[in-house]
């Protein structure tokens, strides 16, 4: 079957906020994959906030412009497991009943990913052309890996930068605590979830954290920092592309501060 190569990037909102660099990653990757990539400008958010809070109007809303803007690609690639997985997962219930919107949203499920899935599941890619002197650990995050199953891909890629040692943290799969709106909601649970997490990332000897996830990277790296924790914190699509020279996340200007 012919692998897809008119690629529309999500960017995300944290990413195109707070860390452009994964953009730029993210674009470099498929691009060394093959790929054509376009960044639709009339992209927004997916939606995600206000669908975990209820808020089924909203969220319709914005999925619908999020269904217009990326019409036509072969394949819809974002560097979150929680924005594909909104895509993927709950675009299609949210319009579950709706004759017009339905087949769009299921259309558009079908040809979204999340980056590191995409480039091993869809691409076959084998490797990259990377190096990264230091011993790293993973995150898992909750979305990426129990709604897409993402676990094996970003790590069967990190085996070939040069380079670079993966050591598996305790309890890597356990949530950060970020969970979107429930760190706002549940915030003495939620830091003492972060803090169990920043505490075993800092007990593998690591000296840098990767994820998939913006929120998560942010949230443990937030921690992190504010333990005093020497661990760099980066997106895994950085270290892939052989972009790790940026500052870490919390290092840029204006990152990190309460």
């Amino acid at each position: 079957m012919e692998k897809p190569r008119d690629v529309a990037l999500f960017v995300t909102c944290l990413v195109d906020l707070m860390r452009p660099s994964v953009g730029f990653a993210a674009v470099k990757l498929l691009q060394d994959a093959g790929c054509t990539v376009t960044v639709p400008r009339a992209q927004t958010c997916c939606g995600q906030p206000a669908y975990n809070a209820g808020d089924e109007a909203d969220a319709a809303a914005i999925a619908r412009q999020v269904i217009a803007a990326f019409q036509g690609f072969a394949a819809v690639v974002a560097p979150s497991g929680s924005c594909a997985g909104m895509i993927k997962e709950h675009y299609p219930r949210l319009f579950a009943d709706d004759p017009e919107w339905g087949p769009r949203a299921r259309d558009l499920a079908a040809r979204t990913h999340e980056l590191v899935s995409f480039l091993r599941d869809v691409l076959a890619v084998e490797g990259v052309d990377a190096a990264f002197d230091g011993t790293v650990t993973y995150h898992d995050s909750c979305s990426g890996l129990r709604e897409l199953g993402i676990k094996a891909q970003p790590r069967a890629l990190l085996a070939t930068v040069a380079g670079l040692t993966l050591t598996e943290a305790e309890d890597s799969e356990v949530c950060c605590g970020f969970g979107g709106l429930f760190c706002v909601k549940y915030p003495d649970i939620s830091g003492q979830m972060v803090d169990n997490k920043a505490k075993a990332v800092e007990a593998t000897g690591a000296g840098t954290l990767l994820g998939g996830d913006m929120g998560c990277l942010m949230n443990i790296g937030g921690r992190l920092k504010r333990r005093g924790s020497p661990v760099q914190v980066r997106h895994v699509a950085e270290v892939l592309a052989g972009m790790a020279d940026v500052p870490a996340i919390g290092e840029g200007p204006g990152e990190g501060e309460d």
